[in-house]
Formats: C-alpha cells, sequence, structure tokens
C-alpha cells in the first residue's frame, strides 16, 4: 500500500502541470533573462508571465510582485527592509506575535540585536491574535506589523483586515506572512488590506527554492541582496526562471479551482476529525476548534501517548508532531505554548494536513491507523 501523507503544510508535491511547465527552461530556454538576445528575451517573457499569474491569484498589480528564493526570504526582506530602510540610527519598532513561524521571529530577533524595538503580542486560548492586543503594543516608532495570516501548526486564520485597519490608523505598515494560506483560502491584498504579503512556492504545489513578496505600490523597502539590480532593485542575482515559472503555474492553477478545492479540503479535514472524535471522545483534544482554519489543517493532542509515538507506530502516515521546523525539539513550539496547553496536550500533539491529493479512503486508513495506536499505547 502506498504511503498515507498528511503532511501538506509542510510542503507539497510539485503538480503535474506545473512540472511541465519547469521543463522548457531546464534545457531548452536557458538564456539569461537580463541578456538582449532571444534566449535571453524567451526567460524574461517567461517570468514577466508569471508574476502577472501570480499577481492574479493575489488581486494585486504584477509590478508589486518581487520574486525570491523562498517564504523565508520574503519575510526577511520585508522585516528588514522596513526596519533598516533609515539605517540602524534611525531606529524603528516592530511588533510581531508570539506563534510565528521562526522565518519572523528570528529575523525580529537579528533586529532587535542591532538596536532596534521588538515587541511580541500573544494569542488567546483560541489560538487568535486579537486585534486589540496589536493595537496596545502600537509606540509612536512603530513602522511595522506582522502577523501570519494563517498559524502552520494549528491552522487558526487571523483577523488580518481588523488589524490592518489599527495599523493604517497610526501610519504603520502590516505584513502578513501568507505561506500557509496562499492557495489554499482567498488571499486578495486588497481584501486583506496589508502592505506586504510572502508567498512560498512549495506550499501551493509549486517547486522548493522560488517565493514572493508583495509589495504595496509606494512601500519602499531596502534591499537585502545588493547586485545586479533584479527584480526592480530589491533583489539582486540572476533570476531563477525555472523555478519562478513552476510558482506561476501553481498560481494559475490556485486561481481556478479555489472554491472547489476549499469545499473538498474541509469535507475531508472534516471527516477525519469526526472519525477521531468518535473513537476517542474526550482522549483527543483539537487545536483551534473554535476558530476559523485552514479547510486542510487539524492538530489534534492525543492523550494517550506521545505524538512522536504514535507516529512510530503509524508508519504508513506522513505526519507531524508540530511544525516541520519543530518536530523533534522535544519542547513546546511558540503555537502550543500560546494555547496554554498541559504538557499531556502538548506531548501528544500531532499535526494532520491534507491536500488536492487525499482520497477518502486515505482518510479513513489513516483514522483506523492512529486509532489503533492509540488504543495500544492506552492499554
Amino acid at each position: 500500500m502506498r504511503q498515507l501523507y498528511f503532511d501538506y503544510n509542510a510542503t507539497t508535491p510539485v503538480a503535474p502541470s506545473v512540472h511541465e511547465a519547469m521543463r522548457p527552461f531546464l534545457a531548452e530556454y536557458y538564456g539569461n533573462p537580463s541578456s538582449s538576445h532571444s534566449l535571453g528575451r524567451a526567460s524574461q517573457e517567461a517570468i514577466e508571465d508569471s508574476r502577472s499569474q501570480l499577481a492574479g491569484l493575489l488581486g494585486c498589480d504584477r509590478e508589486e510582485i518581487v520574486f525570491t528564493g523562498c517564504g523565508t526570504e520574503s519575510n526577511n526582506l520585508a522585516l528588514k527592509g522596513v526596519l533598516m530602510l533609515g539605517g540602524a540610527a534611525a531606529a524603528g519598532h516592530l511588533v510581531i506575535s508570539a506563534i510565528e513561524h521562526p522565518a519572523i521571529a528570528e529575523p525580529a530577533a537579528y533586529l532587535e540585536r542591532l538596536g532596534f524595538g521588538v515587541s511580541v503580542v500573544p494569542c488567546d486560548r483560541h489560538g487568535v491574535v486579537q486585534p486589540e492586543a496589536v493595537e496596545k503594543a502600537l509606540r509612536v516608532d512603530t513602522v511595522l506589523v506582522s502577523i501570519m495570516h494563517a498559524n502552520n501548526e494549528t491552522g487558526v486564520i487571523q483577523p488580518i483586515r481588523e488589524i490592518a485597519e489599527i495599523c493604517h490608523e497610526q501610519d504603520v505598515l502590516l505584513h502578513t506572512d501568507a505561506a500557509q494560506s496562499v492557495g489554499k483560502i482567498r488571499t486578495n491584498v486588497d481584501e486583506l488590506n496589508v502592505d506586504l504579503l510572502s508567498v512560498a512556492g512549495h506550499k501551493m504545489y509549486g517547486p522548493k527554492g522560488v517565493g514572493a513578496l508583495f509589495v504595496r505600490r509606494g512601500v519602499s523597502l531596502e534591499p537585502i541582496l545588493h547586485g545586479g539590480g533584479q527584480e526592480s532593485g530589491l533583489r539582486a542575482g540572476t533570476e531563477n526562471t525555472t523555478h519562478i515559472v513552476g510558482l506561476g503555474q501553481a498560481a494559475q492553477l490556485a486561481s481556478k479551482g479555489l472554491d472547489e478545492t476549499q469545499e473538498r479540503m474541509t469535507t475531508l479535514r472534516n471527516r477525519l476529525q469526526s472519525l477521531l472524535k468518535q473513537a476517542l471522545g474526550d482522549r483527543m483534544t483539537i487545536n483551534g476548534e473554535r476558530s476559523e482554519r485552514l479547510p486542510n489543517t487539524l492538530s489534534v493532542n492525543f492523550l494517550d501517548g506521545p505524538g512522536r509515538e504514535i507516529l512510530a507506530r503509524t508508519p504508513e502516515i506522513c505526519a507531524a508532531t508540530g511544525s516541520a521546523c519543530h518536530s523533534g525539539a522535544g519542547t513546546q513550539s511558540p503555537s502550543q505554548a500560546g494555547l496554554g496547553l498541559t504538557a499531556d496536550e502538548a506531548r501528544g500533539t500531532v499535526r494532520l494536513s491534507v491536500g488536492w491529493y487525499t482520497s477518502e479512503e486515505d482518510i479513513d486508513r489513516a483514522a483506523n491507523l492512529l486509532i489503533t495506536a492509540c488504543e495500544a499505547l492506552r492499554d
């Protein structure tokens, strides 16, 4: 029997049409996009087509898309680019949440070491960062707030538009790390009212090693890579044409079937949740159950034993005890700590995330295996 892949929040497989779109640029169209000859122009045109495809998914102008090497680079460019625009002497204050991915938390810590002010706001017991908490953290020198759109572990969706209104009333920019939400739910930048938004290609059936940053027109950034001036001077270096083409195709796929995909993912996730709940009852809890969540994400706390042990007893299932970045860490992740989980709950956490290629049969098999493992540990 094939492996049961329930780790779509860690990474997704490359969609077949994405692979096909990339193939010509691995061999036939190999020109440098900055070259003026025909091969160079072909690469540049492909990049601009991809820029338009991603802009269409996000609801922005193509000129507002900057291609990067990954979601982490996009986050670094957003945070460092805003804070360092006036140089270290200009100071400035940044607000993030306690449940951010390390791709936000670590750049924030770096900026703090340089002398910039950083404030961290908590989430409530349902995994939601309250707009009022953000408002209280703002200072006269605050220049940027960065709150994730959807949590990578619990799937809880944050009230970004409400936070944006508070920020803009104080002339503060808002960035959101949307690596987990783009391609799963609607992420229109005008509806969210954000100034900057990060995208990771491999979270949306594109290749690893490519990302993007939406930069609203009029927002200025200090580049973190200096060189030849590619990407409107914001990201120097010869563009990764092949992977950018893959990201563009992935964005086009997501645009075509977003509503249908969201409905199907919700049905599958709810089926898995129901099967586990029926069998285990109060021997499991669900993180963010009362909050709006990504349609594909189920974060469960099994109380019969450690999540690692449960997954070790179900080798057919590819899943995680938290986010991929914290899996195996042996300590509570920021998301777990923010939810106020007990030691037993945190120890038994397993994140199950479904995707395009998950079937009802996969759901039923996985549920049976997990239930059997819990019963064995209980005995």
